[in-house]
């Protein structure tokens, strides 16, 4: 697998840890960000650089996208000068954002028309498990091609299934982000009223972070509010595109969520409030700011 030539795409909070434990492993990788800074480190250990996603293709074997929305998959793969417009027959796209389950498919198919592989794959563990490897892997596409991919995968996470066809890896990351939703505004809740009742939300979750409670959002993210640390992990902004995905994919449905609607509503609040690109964390200054107060201090 090491004489395989890899490329990457999307240098961000988790792109580029992601991407330095393959380069680490001893591949060769071509890197292509939209801000060629957040990439110098990545250069800087051996990474080559290109300057268009086709260029990436043109390079390798393989090439990962982890950007921030559908239009920018959109681009990144189908555009003019994406991916797809360099690679070759018998070449694999792997998209590891989380996208729409149609647009997964709609690369599938594109792919398909000109020999290329490809895998919906997106990731869950934040920039923790991105830094750690340690992800959670969710993969949508054929089984010869998970197969053959799955070795690259287990350099950078430690849970990966093969979910089914193509856009199913999609659709299981929207599961997670439905549970995620919920979990976080009883997380922001659970907190405001330790602060509230004057315990220390450190001490609180030493204790309910052990029992039924226990969810990685309050030992984590739940840490990082006592502390006052709200800088991202995984932004606000790309989990308020993820929730309207799954919101969009539950009305094709006909299926209500309404939990999820009004914590949708909760960080659509945060953005207009200047805080899109705070954490995911950043809920608590919303609900904080309902109650008055600025901060968990």
């Amino acid at each position: 697998m090491t004489n395989q030539r890899i490329g990457w795409i999307g240098t961000g909070v988790m792109g580029a840890s992601m991407c330095g434990h393959l380069l680490a492993a001893g591949h060769r990788l071509t890197v292509f960000s939209r801000t060629r800074d957040k990439a110098v480190k990545l250069l800087e250990n051996g990474a080559a650089w290109a300057d268009t996603p086709k260029a990436v293709a043109q390079r390798s074997d393989i090439v990962f996208t982890m950007v921030g929305f559908p239009d920018d998959v959109r681009e990144v793969i189908l555009g003019d000068e994406g991916v797809l417009a360099g690679a070759k027959t018998d070449d694999t796209i792997v998209d590891m954002t989380t996208s729409s389950p149609d647009l997964a498919g709609a690369i599938h198919h594109a792919c398909a028309a000109k020999g290329v592989k490809a895998l919906d794959a997106p990731v869950s563990g934040g920039d923790v498990g991105a830094r750690e490897a340690i992800l959670a892997i969710m993969v949508g596409g054929d089984k010869p091609v998970f197969n053959a991919v799955k070795p690259l995968f287990e350099i950078m996470g430690k849970t990966i299934a093969l979910m089914g066809g193509p856009g199913t890896g999609q659709h299981t990351k929207m599961t997670n982000q439905i549970l995620i939703a919920g979990t976080m505004i009883g997380v922001v809740e659970s907190l405001l009223y330790a602060q509230r009742s004057g315990m220390d939300a450190h001490q609180v979750i030493d204790v309910i972070g052990k029992g039924a409670a226990s969810s990685w959002s309050i030992n984590t993210l739940g840490r990082r509010i006592a502390d006052g640390d709200f800088n991202p992990g995984f932004y606000i902004k790309h989990f308020v595109k993820d929730m309207g995905i799954a919101l969009e994919e539950a009305r094709r449905m006909q299926l209500s969520l309404p939990a999820l609607a009004l914590v949708h509503q909760f960080y659509v609040a945060a953005m207009a409030m200047g805080w899109e690109d705070l954490g995911t964390q950043g809920l608590f200054q919303v609900l904080a700011a309902m109650n008055r107060k600025a901060s968990i201090s």
